[in-house]
């Protein structure tokens, strides 16, 4: 028999344009409120949600009462990540302090679920103690986990960190539930896309040229990051490139970048092209996050399961 759960009230803490609320709202949570601090993706959000978004600068404490006031059940949340990814500077700073806000928010508001995510690098700063220590000082449970995006539902080569905590849990709780959906076989631009792009290959900016920039639409497409440029006219083949430049191959437009990261047609992008850009790669797939949210809800069902029998 299956046991219908509580729809659960979502807060969205530096939600960006909006990844991880759509993902949730996919899945059937209710997302009742976002707080993020930069322009561009409040403008985002706003165009695609009805629930409010307050700009807000969350290293200020008088949120905090908002926050509470919106009686989540689940707080969400990404905190800026440059200050840990490996396109950024390694060194601690303001960004890294929002890590730390993070948890002293959700200690004060308590709700019974949180989910914090990151880029997988965090594992490496003493950030991610400090934040494990504010949860588990809170009463927490906490499980963590650094997925590869490909495997839930992302046609993307993307590893992420996940932070998964209920009140009154034991730690590693989830361990099970974060891979109990997981697919088999990384999910590929085609299985996703079929043939729309109407490319075999095309180019993706690289981070360096001691990496490729042409892929098939064969295997997963590479991490979509903020920036999107056009092939240089100076390109030289990499020995891992799918395909020469003359071979037809190009450049992926904004919207297909955001089909990459599982936005779908009906979610708008206004804004100037470069901000549009930036927000599209720093979100969080709408599929990952539904991926991370239906395994929520797979737990919750198998433990009632559980306890009636």
């Amino acid at each position: 028999m299956k046991i219908q759960n509580k729809i659960m009230r979502v807060v969205d803490l530096f939600s960006g344009c909006g990844g991880m609320s759509l993902g949730f709202k996919e899945a059937g949570f209710d997302i009742v409120g976002a707080f993020d601090n930069w322009d561009a993706a409040v403008e985002i959000y706003k165009a695609n949600f009805k629930h409010p978004i307050y700009k807000a600068d969350l290293s200020n404490a008088d949120y905090i009462q908002t926050i509470k006031e919106l009686n989540p059940d689940l707080i969400v949340g990404g905190p800026p990540c440059q200050d840990y990814s490996i396109a950024g500077k390694r060194e601690m700073g303001k960004r890294a302090n929002l890590t730390i806000k993070f948890g002293e928010i959700v200690s004060q508001v308590k709700p019974t679920w949180v989910v914090f995510e990151n880029v997988y690098n965090i594992e490496r700063f003493p950030t991610l103690p400090q934040l494990k220590d504010i949860l588990m000082n809170a009463g927490y449970g906490i499980s963590t986990k650094v997925l590869d995006a490909s495997l839930c539902g992302v046609p993307q080569k993307r590893k992420r960190f996940f932070l998964v905590g209920k009140l009154n849990a034991i730690n590693g709780f989830f361990d099970d539930a974060f891979v109990a959906n997981m697919s088999n076989a990384p999910m590929t631009v085609r299985d996703y896309l079929g043939d729309a792009l109407q490319t075999q290959f095309y180019y993706m900016h690289p981070r360096s040229y001691n990496r490729r920039a042409v892929f098939s639409i064969d295997e997963p497409s590479a991490t979509i990051r903020g920036i999107n440029r056009p092939i240089p006219n100076n390109y030289k083949k990499h020995p891992a490139d799918k395909a020469d430049i003359s071979d037809g191959v190009r450049a992926l437009t904004t919207r297909e970048r955001g089909y990459l990261q599982t936005f779908p047609d009906s979610f708008s992008f206004p804004g100037v092209k470069t901000d549009v850009e930036l927000a599209i790669g720093n979100a969080v797939p709408p599929a990952l996050a539904k991926y991370i949210a239906k395994s929520i809800i797979l737990f919750q069902e198998t433990n009632k399961e559980r306890s009636q029998l």
